[in-house]
């Protein structure tokens, strides 16, 4: 059966846009988690846009890049020979490193954008692609908004870079302007257009989603001969987003029958994968999103309910256990100890060095004092919060609220910072406001509350509470994560992760405290 590579954009594309940035230590952690995933190339990053973004990209190349069976690791770069040069020093410590190297072919980008001529831009992305392979044999080429792109002058540009060397090509619909059936159409046009080519390069596609068409557009690819497709976790990217790879994958796994392909991607993954991306940026995905929303798998009319309960063929094409989707029934519970947790977190995918055992079993153990009931998105949340923290600069190791009808809400906090224990107290309009005024008072750093969003990680009056916030500190916008039984801790938690996140990011200098 024939195999179609899955190239994962989610570090690049998708966190590019707004309201989805991470910093190298998330970065890093979602790459692992790709890894594990099995996609079969990462595009960590775009190296010449920021040292920040190429430090990242780097570290994924190093860490990650060089793991036994390890995916391609590749970076972006446009045609400019220093772009590439930039992109190389990032992605080259990787077993498998790749170039991607872009540049617009659209006479609307061509005239507005780049302000060159046809003849230009043929010879710089020639230029580009042969300079990026004196670096290494893996290059990649794409032909910005391809789908708006005269088809003649786009297949001569496609028919230079694969000369020059390039060895994927990539079509994008980078406005998310195409509609299936065309879009099937050219890529098989431009199959048939670089015929004497046949077998020297892998056709890919790479669609966005503002019409809504990005998975349908990418599975028509495949039907029409492409053998990549770029995609994202939870289809995060500019604007509407990109194709979706969980909704891709299933895809082509589920109807095997009719697309008569399948890819390398271990699928038991994808649900922790979504919800890990979810944690890192805070942004959860919709309810009935396809494949891995809350209701995906979910029953409630009567007819569907009696036809599941006597056969799940009936309504569910796939099984939840086919995405990892944990079944969230109660594992582990107050006496449980350390190895009978390390085991069932290895069941449910997480393979953690004894430190981080030691310190989820502590998060676990406080939690079963909490709660009755430990169930298996209890331990998912308890690990992904653990994993995706900035290290800190304060630690929370107190607070107490005052609040009620006809009471002006006030909270007193205690922080530790470098071994150092600070206490403050604060009033606010409610309980979160008033806990978040103490820790300014603390910490010297006022932020402004921009978006507040908390979540339950499980069922119940006593599930996880998961609180994300983005926090405005005098023009810089950054984004915080906590999580508790106690929402208002979780809130606080949140607030000073976001703190640690300015201290660590800007290395800004905090005001003196103390005595």
């Amino acid at each position: 059966m024939d195999r179609v590579i899955i190239f994962d954009t989610t570090l690049r594309d998708g966190e590019q846009s707004p309201g989805f940035s991470m910093n190298a230590m998330e970065k890093l952690e979602m790459a692992r988690q790709l890894a594990r995933l099995r996609v079969d190339v990462i595009e960590a990053g775009f190296p010449i846009s920021s040292d920040e973004d190429f430090e990242a990209t780097r570290e994924v190349a190093r860490q990650v890049g060089t793991l036994d069976g390890a995916p391609a690791i590749c970076g972006l770069s446009r045609v400019g020979l220093g772009d590439i040069d930039r992109c190389w020093e990032a992605v080259k410590y990787a077993t498998k490193p790749r170039i991607h190297t872009f540049v617009a072919t659209s006479d609307i980008h061509l005239k507005y954008k780049l302000r060159k001529s046809r003849a230009e831009i043929l010879k710089a992305a020639e230029e580009a692609v042969k300079h990026a392979r004196a670096y290494c044999e893996d290059v990649e080429f794409s032909p910005e908004d391809a789908s708006r792109t005269d088809f003649d002058y786009m297949c001569d540009v496609l028919d230079a870079v694969i000369t020059a060397g390039a060895r994927t090509i990539n079509i994008p619909d980078t406005v998310g302007y195409a509609i299936p059936q065309e879009w099937g159409q050219r890529i098989a046009n431009i199959r048939e257009r670089l015929k004497r080519h046949e077998g020297r390069y892998v056709l890919s596609v790479h669609c966005h989603n503002d019409l809504g068409q990005a998975v349908a557009n990418s599975v028509t690819g495949v039907m029409n001969g492409a053998r990549q497709i770029e995609c994202t976790i939870n289809g995060i990217g500019e604007r509407a987003g990109n194709a979706s790879l969980e909704e891709i994958v299933m895809a082509l796994r589920t109807r095997k029958d009719f697309f008569g392909v399948d890819t390398g991607v271990k699928t038991e993954e994808l649900f922790r994968t979504s919800r890990l991306l979810s944690h890192i940026t805070g942004i959860h995905v919709q309810p009935n999103k396809a494949i891995v929303g809350e209701n995906a798998f979910a029953h409630e009319a009567g007819i569907h309910q009696d036809g599941v309960l006597k056969d799940k063929s009936t309504y569910e094409i796939m099984k939840p256990e086919d995405i990892g989707r944990p079944s969230n029934k109660l594992v582990l519970g107050k006496h449980s100890g350390r190895a009978a947790l390390g085991s069932r977190l290895k069941e449910l995918g997480f393979d953690l060095q004894p430190a981080e055992i030691d310190r989820a079993f502590k998060k676990f153990k406080d939690l079963a004092d909490r709660k009755k009931e430990v169930f298996d998105e209890d331990l998912v949340a308890i690990v992904t919060d653990e994993a995706t923290q900035t290290p800190e600069t304060y630690t929370l190791d107190y607070l107490h609220v005052l609040s009620g009808t006809g009471v002006v809400p006030s909270a007193t906090v205690k922080l530790t910072r470098a071994g150092q224990t600070f206490q403050d107290s604060g009033i606010g309009d409610g309980p979160v406001d008033a806990v978040l005024a103490a820790i300014d008072a603390i910490t010297g750093v006022k932020g402004r509350l921009q978006d507040y969003a908390i979540r339950a990680a499980t069922s119940g009056k006593d599930a996880i509470g998961e609180v994300s916030v983005k926090v405005d500190f005098d023009g810089t916008v950054v984004a915080g994560k906590g999580a508790s039984t106690d929402v208002i801790e979780a809130s606080a938690r949140a607030y000073l992760n976001a703190i640690n996140r300015l201290v660590q990011q800007n290395g800004q200098r905090m005001k003196e405290i103390g005595p």
